[in-house]
């Protein structure tokens, strides 16, 4: 198989806590709706773009990471008579079935547990896009928007009534980079290094970070990162600083 060809089956993907982020809105007292969102979310998912039934995902949300914008909702909304995030820090979704509806979109169902209680629901998922990324280490990376609604109370949390609504709206956007257990197979006619396609790092990065200051060849390796041969110095400071993803990937 040319290494420029998509590998057939499903391949595993590891969530970009950095660009895996948890919106929700609930609504405030009748005024307003209340948005929040949650980061650093980790977990696996196993994907056919040919075959969206044998997509397996597990997600955990760390809830610590919530964010309403202010420092005292965020304490209120932590706290033990709410999301009580001292016993049950951790939201987990675990997908059950997929149910292709086009070639972009599927229904995701799946359990997912929340403040110790768990309950099945149902993600809206499009995959928007599933290519390699254009900044090193040019790994490939599968991007989705998610929406679903939940309620509150069907998971115990019931405080407040008057004050917060029971409707969740919940949309996630997340990307996934292929894992380094994929990228260790790289096809053995692909010649190391940056691929053919790969953009050079912009100018003004290029100006701030000169080839002297590259990483050595043993500062990469405590990195768990591929150095890049001369003249791509730049790049490979670009690829020290993504770790741990950054095992250069020059498969398709």
């Amino acid at each position: 198989m040319s290494a420029r060809t998509h590998a057939e089956g499903p391949e595993t993907y590891t969530l970009d806590p950095v660009h895996t982020r948890v919106m929700f809105a609930i609504e405030h007292a009748g005024f307003s709706k209340a948005i929040g969102t949650v980061s650093g979310s980790t977990g696996r998912l196993i994907f056919d773009p040919e075959n969206w039934p044998s997509a397996r995902i597990e997600v955990e949300v760390p809830l610590v990471r919530l964010d309403l914008g202010d420092a005292r909702w965020n304490r209120a909304a932590l706290a033990g008579n709410l999301l009580d995030v001292e016993d049950h820090p951790v939201a987990r979704f675990v997908s059950t079935r997929v149910e292709a509806l086009a070639s972009d979109r599927a229904s995701v169902f799946g359990a997912l547990t929340l403040h110790g209680v768990t309950r099945e629901i149902a993600l809206d998922v499009r995959l928007n896009a599933l290519k390699r990324h254009p900044l090193p280490p040019f790994r490939q990376t599968a991007g989705f928007s998610a929406t679903t609604v939940i309620s509150r109370k069907a998971f115990g949390i019931d405080a407040w009534p008057r004050v917060i609504g029971d409707t969740v709206e919940l949309r996630i956007e997340a990307e996934a980079v292929r894992t380094r257990a994929d990228a260790d197979a790289i096809a053995p006619d692909t010649p190391p290094g940056k691929p053919d396609d790969a953009p050079e790092a912009p100018e003004e990065v290029r100006r701030d970070a000169p080839d002297s200051d590259a990483p050595s060849a043993e500062a990469c390796a405590t990195a768990d990162c591929a150095i890049l041969p001369e003249p791509n110095a730049t790049a490979a400071l670009l690829l020290a600083s993504h770790s741990p993803l950054c095992d250069l990937d020059t498969r398709p």
